[in-house]
C-alpha cells in the first residue's frame, strides 16, 4: 500500500510540473501577459501536451528511476524524452496546421514554436531538479544518522591524484560523514589541472608544493587516489608526505567499483607492497576460461603461498573440480575452509598427500582424472636446503618427476611447473635441484603426449619465511633488521601478479618451453628494509638499526631469470617472455634423476652435490673438496 501511495504521488508531481511548466512557456513567450486566444490554447492544449510528454517519459523508463540516486544517466534518459516530445509536437503543429482550414479546434491545438522550446527547458529543470532536491534532502537525513555519535574531530585530508579516481574518492568521502574525513583539496602534478575544482575541491598544486598546502589548509592527514601508480611514483609521494610529516594513506584497488562507488572501507596506511607496485596485470580471461572452465584441475603446494593463490584464482573460471593436494594438513584446512566459505558453488576436493608417496598420488590421477597440474609443491628456503640437501632433491627432484610422470601416464592435457630465478646459473642446492626438475619436464615433453611447460619467475612480497615478513617482526621485536649484504638485490613481484601470470603462461604453452615472468627492476634488498622501517613510522639508526650479517651458504648478490642459450623471446603477452634450452634426451635424465635420488637419504652431501654437477654443469657447487 504504502509503495503504491508512493508511485501515485510521484506520478502526480510529475504530471503537475509538466502542467505548471508549459504555463510557465505560454507566460515566458508572451511576456507574462496571455492574450485570451492563447490562453484558450493553453487549456485546450494542455492535457495532450503532458500526456504525451509523460507517456515518453514512461518510454524511457523515467517513473522507475530511484529519486534517491538521479544522476547524470538519468537527466539524459529525461532529456531524451522531452527532445522527443518537442519533435512530435513541432510535428503536429504542421499537421494541425493544414486541419485548421477544414476544422476550427485544430487552430486550438496549435502550439506556439517559441512555448514548444520554453517547455523544453522548463520541463526538464522542473523534472529534475525535482528529483535533484529529492536526492540531496535524502543524502542530508541519510548523513545525519551515519555521523558517529561518539567520534573525535574528523580528519582534515589532502588527496593526492585529481584524476578520474580522485574525482570518485571525493565524491564519496563526501557522502560518508561516518569515515570522519574532511576533504581540504586536491594535490596533481598535471600543470593542466592546477586551480581547478572537483567536486567542490580546489587543486592547490603540486606534490612539490605540499609544505606549503599543508600550512594553508590544516591538513592532517594525505590520502593517496591515484589509480595503479607505479612503484617509484608511490615512492615518491610517500617521501615527501614524511619529509613534512603528513601520514599518507591508500585505498587499494580504488578502480574496483560497483555502482560507481568506491570502497573506502579499506583505506589503509601504505604498504611495502604498495611502494613496489607496478602496472596491473591485463590477463587474457577468455583464453584461461576455455583452458580451465568444466575441466579438473589439480594444483600440488595447494596450501602454500603461491599454490592457495593459484587455487582462488582458478576457482573465478569455473572449473568442474579443483584437487587440492597439500602434504600440510594446516595449510590444506585454510584454504579449503576459505573457499567453501567464498565460493561455495565450486567443487573442491581437498587432498591431503604427498607428491613423493607415489601409490597415493597415483589413486589420486586414476580416480579424479585432472585435465591440467599446476606443480607447485617445493622446498623453496635456501638454506634450509643446503642444510638439509637430501630433502630438496627427494621434494623438488623426485617429486616432481613422480607428478610429472602421472601426467603423462593419465594423459593430463597439460603441467606448469612453478620454478625459481634460483635455478639459473645455480650456486644453491635448492636452485640446482629445481633447474634438474626444469630439465627433466622438457626432456619428458618430447616423448609425451602431455604439454609440460616451466613458469619462472623470482621472489614474491609477502610469502611465507620470506623477507617481508621477516623484517616486520623484526622491527616489532625494537630490531635490529639483519641484512645480509648491502649489495644484495633481488626481483619481486605480488603473489597474485606472479599468479596470474602462471595461469596466463599456461595457456600459451605448447611444451616444452619455459616461460619467464617480466619482474620488473631489481630491488636492493637493504632499500626493502628501510622502507618497512620507514613506514612503521620509525627512523632508520635512530629508532632501528640495520645490520649486515654476511651472505649465507647458496646466496648471490644478484639473481637472473635467465641465460643466454635460453633464446629468450617475446610472447603475444607483454609481461612474459619464453626461453628454449636444447632439449636433453630423456633416456639420459631419466637415468642421472634416478642415480641423484638414490643417494638422496645418504648422509654424504659431497657426492650428492657432484650428482648435481653432473646434470647441471653451470652449477656452481660450495662443498666439493
Amino acid at each position: 500500500m504504502n509503495r503504491l501511495f508512493a508511485n501515485t504521488t510521484r506520478t502526480a508531481l510529475d504530471v503537475l510540473v509538466l502542467s505548471l511548466a508549459l504555463a510557465m512557456a505560454y507566460a515566458v513567450r508572451f511576456d507574462g501577459v496571455i492574450p485570451p486566444d492563447m490562453l484558450k490554447r493553453l487549456f485546450l492544449g494542455m492535457p495532450y501536451v503532458v500526456f504525451l510528454q509523460y507517456s515518453l517519459l514512461h518510454a524511457y523508463g523515467v517513473p522507475r528511476f530511484a529519486w534517491r540516486f538521479v544522476g547524470l544517466r538519468e537527466s539524459l534518459r529525461i532529456l531524451l524524452a522531452l527532445v522527443l516530445s518537442m519533435f512530435v509536437l513541432i510535428g503536429l503543429r504542421f499537421v494541425a496546421i493544414e486541419l485548421q482550414t477544414h476544422q476550427v479546434m485544430a487552430r486550438h491545438l496549435l502550439v506556439p514554436l517559441g512555448v514548444i522550446a520554453a517547455d523544453l527547458a522548463i520541463s526538464f529543470l522542473g523534472i529534475t531538479g525535482m528529483r535533484m532536491l529529492y536526492r540531496l534532502g535524502a543524502e542530508q537525513v541519510a548523513n545525519k544518522r551515519r555521523r558517529p555519535q561518539t567520534a573525535g574531530p574528523a580528519v582534515r585530508t589532502l588527496l593526492i591524484g585529481a584524476g578520474d579516481a580522485g574525482s570518485l574518492v571525493a565524491k564519496e568521502i563526501t557522502a560518508r560523514p561516518d569515515l570522519n574525513i574532511v576533504p581540504v583539496g586536491f594535490v596533481d602534478d598535471d600543470p593542466m589541472k592546477q586551480g581547478q575544482v572537483i567536486h567542490g575541491l580546489t587543486i592547490m598544486g603540486s606534490t612539490r608544493d605540499l609544505a606549503r598546502i599543508v600550512s594553508v589548509t590544516g591538513a592532517e592527514s594525505a590520502l593517496i587516489t591515484i589509480a595503479s601508480a607505479t612503484g617509484p611514483a608511490m615512492r615518491a609521494i610517500v617521501s615527501r608526505c614524511e619529509e613534512i610529516g603528513l601520514p599518507p594513506k591508500i585505498i587499494p584497488n580504488v578502480y574496483e567499483i560497483v555502482g560507481g562507488h568506491v570502497n573506502l572501507s579499506s583505506i589503509r596506511d601504505v604498504t611495502i607492497e604498495d611502494l613496489l607496485g607496478r602496472e596491473p596485470v591485463e590477463l587474457d580471461s577468455d583464453a584461461i576460461r576455455e583452458d580451465v572452465r568444466g575441466r579438473v584441475v589439480m594444483i600440488t603446494g595447494a596450501g602454500g603461498s603461491i599454490g592457495s593463490e593459484l587455487v582462488r584464482q582458478l576457482a573465478r573460471f569455473a572449473p568442474s573440480n579443483l584437487l587440492l593436494v597439500e602434504q600440510a594438513e594446516t595449510s590444506l584446512f585454510h584454504i579449503h575452509r576459505e573457499l567453501r566459505r567464498t565460493l561455495p558453488n565450486i567443487q573442491v576436493t581437498p587432498c591431503i598427500a604427498d607428491v613423493c608417496d607415489g601409490e597415493r598420488m597415483e589413486r589420486l590421477f586414476a580416480e579424479y582424472k585432472p585435465s591440467i597440474v599446476f606443480h607447485a609443491a617445493a622446498h623453496k628456503h635456501v638454506p634450509m636446503m643446503e642444510w638439509n640437501p637430501g630433502e630438496a632433491v627427494k621434494n623438488n627432484v623426485f617429486g616432481t618427476s613422480q607428478i610429472a610422470l602421472l601426467s603423462d601416464k593419465h594423459a593430463v592435457q597439460k603441467f606448469v611447473m612453478i620454478s625459481t630465478d634460483k635455478a639459473v646459473n645455480p650456486t644453491s642446492l635448492m636452485g640446482a635441484s629445481k633447474r634438474v626438475a626444469e630439465i627433466f619436464i622438457q626432456a619428458l615433453n618430447e616423448e609425451s603426449t602431455t604439454n609440460f611447460v616451466t613458469v619462472r619467475f623470482g621472489n614474491v612480497l609477502g610469502s611465507a619465511g620470506s623477507v617481508i615478513p621477516i623484517f616486520k617482526e623484526q622491527i616489532a621485536r625494537g630490531g635490529p633488521v639483519t641484512v645480509t649484504h648491502p649489495e644484495m638485490e633481488r626481483y619481486f613481484m605480488t603473489i597474485p601478479e606472479a599468479c596470474q601470470l602462471v595461469l596466463q603462461a599456461g595457456t600459451l604453452g605448447d611444451g616444452g618451453e619455459i616461460f619467464i615472468l617480466d619482474m620488473g627492476d631489481p630491488v636492493k634488498i637493504v632499500d626493502l628494509a628501510r622502507d618497512l622501517i620507514h613506514l612503521s613510522g620509525l627512523r632508520v639508526d635512530g629508532d632501528i638499526k640495520i645490520e649486515f650479517t654476511g651472505m649465507r651458504p647458496g646466496e648471490k648478490l644478484f639473481e637472473e631469470l635467465s641465460v643466454a642459450s635460453e633464446r629468450t623471446d617475446k610472447t603475444r603477452h607483454p609481461k612474459i617472455y619464453v626461453g628454449r634450452f636444447r632439449p636433453h634426451s630423456f633416456e639420459q635424465v631419466s637415468a642421472q634423476v634416478d642415480a641423484l635420488v638414490a643417494i638422496a637419504d645418504s648422509a654424504d652431501g659431497i657426492a650428492l652435490r657432484k650428482s648435481l654437477v653432473a646434470i647441471v654443469p653451470e652449477y656452481r657447487a660450495e662443498l666439493l673438496a
